[in-house]
């Protein structure tokens, strides 16, 4: 329990016991309980998704919904994988060798790189969740979150770290196969019994966070914590993107489905 409630301190706002005193197993351990924290971002994402729509105060005023749910994510999460998303953006996209690049990257200050990329992100996301009708609007959300840790999950776990020290890398010197069997486990439990959609957004997720973790080992030697937070905000998007493409075009995923077990 105890490591559940740093993990959740770490990487959200909600603090629900005042906890002061971390040790790098208490962080190692917490790993595992990522798709837990995601699991409680989720269930508050569904709730104000349906207070929002079904409250009738923003009845027929999707854009404003839309804008509002993301401004949720933000404040709950603190901005904490925004900020590593951006940072990772100003490194990798610099074109510059491997060691300015995780300099750029561990520099506070965001480049026009990071505003740029975030802007787009943003922009993207919004129209996701724009598009998107109110009853798969709900799943999403409540998946969304849970597949995003999940992934950083597999970006702690399977991946070297690219520096000899940070915050970072105390995760990635106590994770190992026990972790992620225990967090995919628990993904697959929450995720699964959703539906096929969340099904689906799970295992192009579970891809994309492998592929885009070995693109960026390629590029910086390895991954480092902003690395971590670029993972889970860009397989996010990807969740909202399987569901919103879904909401315009119904059989898409049955078809994609169908070709992948043909």
């Amino acid at each position: 329990m105890n490591s559940f409630l740093i993990g959740l301190q770490f990487l959200t706002r909600i603090h629900i016991v005042r906890q002061t005193v971390w040790t790098a197993e208490d962080f190692g351990r917490s790993t595992r309980f990522f798709p837990l924290v995601g699991l409680v971002l989720g269930i508050c994402y569904a709730i104000a998704a349906w207070l929002l729509i079904f409250s009738g105060i923003f009845f027929g005023m999707s854009a404003v919904i839309a804008a509002l749910l993301l401004i949720l994510q933000l404040v709950l999460t603190g901005g904490l994988h925004a900020d590593g998303f951006m940072d990772t953006a100003d490194g990798v996209l610099s074109g510059r060798e491997r060691e300015r690049k995780l300099e750029i990257m561990k520099d506070s200050r965001v480049g026009s790189f990071g505003v740029v990329s975030f802007v787009m992100l943003m922009i993207l996301q919004f129209a996701l969740l724009h598009d998107m009708t109110p009853y798969l609007l709900l799943p999403a959300l409540f998946v969304m979150p849970i597949i995003g840790r999940m992934a950083m999950v597999l970006a702690v776990s399977c991946f070297p770290y690219a520096r000899k020290d940070g915050v970072g890398k105390t995760f990635a010197d106590m994770a190992d196969r026990r972790t992620v069997v225990i967090a995919a486990v628990t993904t697959a439990v929450l995720v699964v019994p959703i539906g096929f959609l969340a099904t689906i957004a799970l295992i192009l997720g579970t891809i994309f966070a492998l592929l885009f973790c070995r693109a960026m080992t390629k590029s910086l030697g390895g991954v480092t914590g902003d690395v971590y937070g670029a993972a889970t905000v860009l397989t996010e998007t990807l969740v909202l993107a399987v569901f919103s493409i879904a909401s315009t075009h119904p059989n898409v995923w049955g078809l994609f489905w169908g070709l992948l077990w043909k």
